[in-house]
């Protein structure tokens, strides 16, 4: 039996909320928007008074073999105190970027339906030596972005 529509379309909602909970669990206070139409899913009020809007983006381990970190047809312009958090699932990795360092490492598309959206691929497949079974890694260039919590916004 396959994966139901209800299941697979609730997979993202269900990773905001459970990376919202870890914010609120690391004491960072934070809010929910009632809308999203602005690409912000959640916003943290820090001790100085300062905001922080923040778009959570995840993968599932249910994508394609290769596609574990692929995060594709993003629309974002340059924003000051915006943050992007990545999930994988199937990683089991968070990489989190301010809004300058997501259009630094993004591709941007310049042809086709998603002319002028950004993608980051996170990760690469490589061979295990000892199974010989085809294996997602991140990539060296994205290790300064994993984060296992969020102290970089205390």
């Amino acid at each position: 039996m396959g994966m139901s529509f209800r299941h697979t379309a609730g997979f993202g909602k269900r990773m905001e909320f459970l990376l919202v909970s870890k914010m609120l669990m690391e004491g960072l206070d934070v809010y929910l928007p009632l809308v999203d139409d602005h690409g912000v899913d959640c916003v943290i009020k820090n001790s100085d008074g300062t905001f922080i809007e923040v778009q959570i983006k995840a993968r599932s381990d249910d994508v394609k073999e290769g596609d574990g970190a692929l995060f594709s047809a993003i629309t974002h312009e340059p924003s000051k105190n915006f943050y992007f958090v990545f999930y994988s699932k199937r990683l089991e990795m968070m990489w989190i970027m301010s809004s300058e360092e997501f259009l630094k490492e993004c591709v941007t598309n310049k042809t086709g339906k998603n002319a002028g959206k950004h993608s980051i691929w996170f990760n690469g497949m490589r061979t295990n030596s000892q199974t010989g079974k085809k294996e997602e890694y991140c990539k060296e260039r994205y290790f300064d972005y994993i984060k296992k919590d969020f102290s970089i916004f205390y």
